[in-house]
């Protein structure tokens, strides 16, 4: 939308849709009506020439009983009006009724009120036809000299954009502004006066900094801005100013202004590379960060240090101020405290890697009494930011392991989670650190509250105490979980018991009640001793009557472990005979409990198979079983971690390597003759027809039209239409641009030719596009702007209306295809660990699934035409995907450049006795959080699921 359509939009407040008036009707208002009325018709006026009519009949009739008020709502009115009216004949001549329209305004010029003189001079702006302006010149160079800022500031505004497109009406204009700014006081005149002074004479903009750059640091902000503009256009244009103006730039580093502030540095940054400079600059952005309150602000100056530490002689720089830059956890927002932490990481040193342990200790005992939807978040970065520190630095891990175990008893069973995962990886990469995890472990243990906490523990507690003493520990502990045992007959008990339990303790208070059948019945005061009973029930048990037999599935194998290494330990076959009892009565009691039907939900054969298979590796005490345990299932885990390693060096590998699009030695392309089927966004429409047009595009099988523009090119009527239409849709993040190409294929020429477009989805419409005039035979581009706020399948739609010139018929329309915006110009491949993908996946709420109907025959080819189709990246490492096998199952997962996730879960396979050439099933899962997301790519999924078999498709 314009400028004028936009004021005239905010200013008239009258609905685009609203009737419209005829000419005779508005003439009448016009001239008869008193002020009120005729403000509602020049807005109706005003509003019908912005829809494409002409009207020329009405414009002697504004001029003579409109523009003589005084109004101030008519004066705004009528700027709008004569900014969008047409002011020239066909030919080119000016209109001989503007010359009184330029009288009209050579008085307001001259008007009294300082408000008419300067919204006249702000419409002078706008005007294109020196034929208006040329008698209006002395009146705007004695605008210079009124009393008001507000006059003078758009005076000086005026006659910057006269002297830029008519030169010849002021050509001493840089000479008078220079003067002008020489003695002027208000700030915004001099701002004014100073940009012109950058644009249209430069010497003289440097002339007047270096007479008062010692000033500069008192100057208001919008003057300061500036200054930074003018010194970095001079500087890299010439750099030996550098040193003349680089002072300058320091002093404006202080500035009041964070906006002066924030340019400053980033000048300061291009202009010098010396480490003062580095310095300095990275300093002023911590500040910013620190004391701006706008999160988005932060993130922006946050980039700006990102940005910073990607060069390698600033990245030394940097890390002595990354305990500044830890300033900036003070901020309460998630997103800023994450790159917060990821930026000092990178930036760390075994120099100051222990004063960034301090620092985290302190944030992670802040979050103890902070209670906040984002805490437990925060907690988990922490807990990951600790656990990367320790393993880039194995000398602080002993330091960093006692705050870790705190999490352990946390709410947060995602950040007690993650402890475990770091734990495990240090006990097994780190041997010296293993009793010091061991013992903080068994220290801890009583304060843990989450089943998948207490499983994870006993693993590694069954996997890593070796010693006697630490074996024995660990048994108690686990006897300490379960209570008494065997579990169903103290269960047995205490439920039996429960009512003599009950009269005890009340002391007689019990009341005896008879039944409608005749039986009696006891009441007690003491009726809450059942839930106090259930509170106090320790905490495995309670999970095994909750029905959760995986952790007693986890115990045993644990058990089995300890068991097999006490053997070895102990000679005595007392004690060993003691042990495995105990361990075969756990695991007997458990698989009892189960099938007894006392919990909430029974035991699962899975579980009662891996129990049973516990008790008898005890029973045989094998030596091969005793490897397989206690040695294989390590050997497991080394290789699991081995890999983990490869992958995340890989990743940041990748990162790091730049890729070279251009060498040194590359011939040089004539854009005329070279092929254009490999270019980018960038490439230009002319010369891609022409290349194609003399043969010359290169016919590949596998893509004979190329990655052009054509691929885009949608069309929007028939060729046998009157009006025929096509439409270039170019995606740019955030917006679409649709290019649309008109032609005229009738003989008559088409009046008030509109495009007329409508969106379905989360898509906006910007701007209306223009009504024009179109010869016969003749063609036009127009172009217009839609707004994308999701990830979502959209469609535009929408037709052509024009008038015939000379007929009397109604307008004729031409009705479009739908443009159909596709989700994957939004999508990017992205990628989380295991444990983030499996909260998301509990989190989303909306599911699609997908079945596959494919003709492809190969699993591996169907999940790389998949990842391709829908630009997911498969989080499944390559060597589980490895092998010849007749299923497939894998994890993808994207997201979209408005932040937005989609996870996906294919599983796949090839029935053998379908044959070889058979083609893959299966299905596909996806979630999302939002309706649209999950709904869209299904469809995508659904769309591109076959291959085709047309060569270059």
């Amino acid at each position: 939308m314009s400028l004028a359509e936009q004021s005239c939009y905010t200013l008239i407040n009258v609905p685009m849709d609203s009737e419209p008036l005829t000419e005779m009707q508005l003439r009448q208002d016009l001239e008869k009506g008193d002020v009120k009325t005729k403000i509602d018709a020049l807005k109706k006026t005003i509003q019908m020439i912005l829809n494409g009519e002409k009207m020329p009949s009405l414009l002697m009739t504004i001029i003579r009983f409109v523009m003589p008020m005084q109004d101030h709502m008519i004066k705004k009115l009528l700027l709008v009006f004569w900014e969008v009216v047409p002011k020239t004949l066909p030919d080119g001549k000016l209109l001989q009724e503007m010359i009184l329209v330029c009288d009209a305004y050579r008085k307001d010029l001259q008007h009294p009120n300082e408000f008419i003189r300067g919204s006249t001079l702000r419409f002078l702006c706008k005007i294109k036809e020196p034929e208006l302006l040329e008698p209006l010149m002395p009146a705007i160079r004695q605008c210079l000299e009124h009393r008001h800022s507000y006059v003078r500031r758009n005076a000086v505004l005026a006659i910057y954009t006269i002297f830029r497109n008519h030169d010849f009406l002021i050509p001493d204009a840089p000479e008078l502004i220079a003067n002008f700014l020489e003695g002027e006081q208000d700030m915004s005149c001099k701002r004014n006066a100073f940009m012109m002074l950058i644009h249209a004479d430069q010497d003289r903009a440097l002339n007047y900094l270096s007479g008062c750059i010692d000033q500069v640091t008192s100057f208001g902000d919008i003057l300061q801005l500036v200054i930074v503009e003018l010194i970095y256009k001079v500087c890299h244009a010439n750099p030996s100013e550098r040193a003349r103006f680089i002072r300058c730039i320091y002093n404006l580093l202080n500035s009041s202004s964070p906006a002066v502030r924030y340019e400053a540095a980033g000048t300061l940054v291009t202009l010098s590379s010396a480490p003062t400079a580095i310095k300095a600059a990275a300093s002023c952005y911590i500040e910013l960060i620190v004391k701006e309150s706008d999160n988005n602000v932060k993130l922006i100056v946050l980039d700006r240090l990102i940005a910073l530490k990607e060069v390698p002689a600033h990245e030394k720089i940097l890390q002595d101020l990354v305990m500044d830059i830890l300033r900036v956890l003070a901020a309460p927002d998630l997103e800023v405290r994450k790159k917060t932490l990821q930026l000092a990481l990178e930036l760390i040193t075994s120099r100051s890697i222990e004063e960034m342990v301090l620092i985290l200790k302190k944030e992670v005992v802040k979050t103890n009494n902070v209670e906040h939807e984002d805490t437990g978040k925060y907690r988990q970065i922490l807990v990951r930011t600790l656990h990367q520190c320790s393993v880039k630095f194995p000398d602080v891990a002993p330091v960093i392991i006692p705050v870790l175990m705190e999490f352990l008893g946390d709410q947060n069973e995602l950040a007690a989670a993650d402890v475990l995962v770091f734990m495990r990886e240090a006990v097994q990469r780190f041997e010296q650190l293993r009793p010091l995890v061991l013992s903080k472990l068994l220290e801890v243990f009583p304060t843990i509250k989450a089943v998948k906490i207490h499983r994870a523990a006993f693993w590694i507690l069954g996997e890593y105490c070796t010693s006697g003493e630490d074996i024995q520990q660990v048994m108690t502990l686990v006897r300490q979980s379960l209570g008494e045992i065997p579990i169903v007959d103290d269960e047995m008990k205490k439920a039996a018991g429960e009512v003599q339990d009950e009269e005890i303790q009340s002391g007689g208070a019990v009341q005896r009640l008879v039944t409608a059948d005749g039986t009696y019945a006891t009441q007690s005061a003491l009726s809450t001793s059942s839930v106090r009973k259930k509170d106090e029930m320790p905490p495995l048990r309670q999970y095994l009557m909750e029905g959760d037999f995986f952790v007693g599935a986890a115990l045993s194998t644990s058990l089995t472990k300890l068991a097999l290494r006490y053997i070895h330990l102990h000679k005595d076959a007392k004690k060993q005979n003691s042990f495995i009892a105990e361990s075969m009565l756990i695991m007997a009691t458990m698989i009892h409990l189960g099938k007894s039907g006392l919990p909430t939900k029974p035991i699962t054969d899975d579980d009662v198979d891996r129990i049973a298979n516990c008790i008898r590796v005890l029973a045989d005490r094998s030596d091969f079983m005793n490897d397989i345990f206690n040695k294989d299932c390590r050997g497991s885990l080394s290789l699991m971690l081995a890999a983990k390693i490869e992958e995340e060096k890989a990743v940041q590998e990748a990162a790091e390597k730049k890729v070279v699009r251009v060498h040194a030695d590359d011939p040089v392309s004539f854009t005329q003759l070279i092929n254009r089927t490999d270019l980018g966004t960038g490439e230009n429409m002319f010369e891609l027809t022409l290349s194609q047009a003399l043969g010359m595009t290169n016919k590949k099988d596998s893509d004979p039209i190329g990655s052009t523009k054509l691929n885009k090119v949608t069309q929007l009527t028939g060729f046998s239409d009157p009006v025929y239409a096509e439409a270039y849709v170019n995606v740019n993040q955030y917006d679409i641009v649709l290019d649309v190409l008109i032609v005229n294929q009738t003989s008559d020429t088409l009046q008030n030719l509109t495009l007329e477009l409508a969106t379905l989805g989360d898509l906006k419409l910007v701007e209306k596009p223009q009504a024009m005039t179109m010869a016969p035979h003749d063609f036009c581009n127009i172009k217009a702007n839609v707004k994308v706020a999701s990830t979502e399948n959209g469609i535009i739609f929408g037709n052509i209306v024009y008038d015939v010139s000379g007929a009397a018929s109604d307008r004729n329309c031409v009705v479009l295809n739908d443009i159909h915006i596709d989700i994957m110009d939004y999508i990017v491949p992205a990628t989380c660990t295991d444990t983030e993908f499996r909260q998301m996946w509990a989190e989303f709420e909306w599911e699609n699934k997908v079945a596959v109907n494919t003709n492809i025959t190969d699993l591996a080819e169907y999940l790389q035409h998949l990842m391709k189709c829908t630009n997911m990246k498969c989080l499944t490492p390559e060597k589980a995907l490895s092998g010849d096998c007749g299923f497939m199952a894998a994890n993808m997962y994207a997201r979209s450049i408005f932040g937005e996730d989609v996870l996906s879960n294919i599983s796949i396979e090839k029935p053998a006795h379908l044959g070889k050439d058979s083609p893959v099933q299966g299905h596909i899962r996806i979630r999302a959080k939002s309706q649209g997301m999950a709904l869209s790519m299904g469809d995508k999924i659904n769309l591109s699921q076959k291959k085709s078999l047309r060569p270059g498709a």
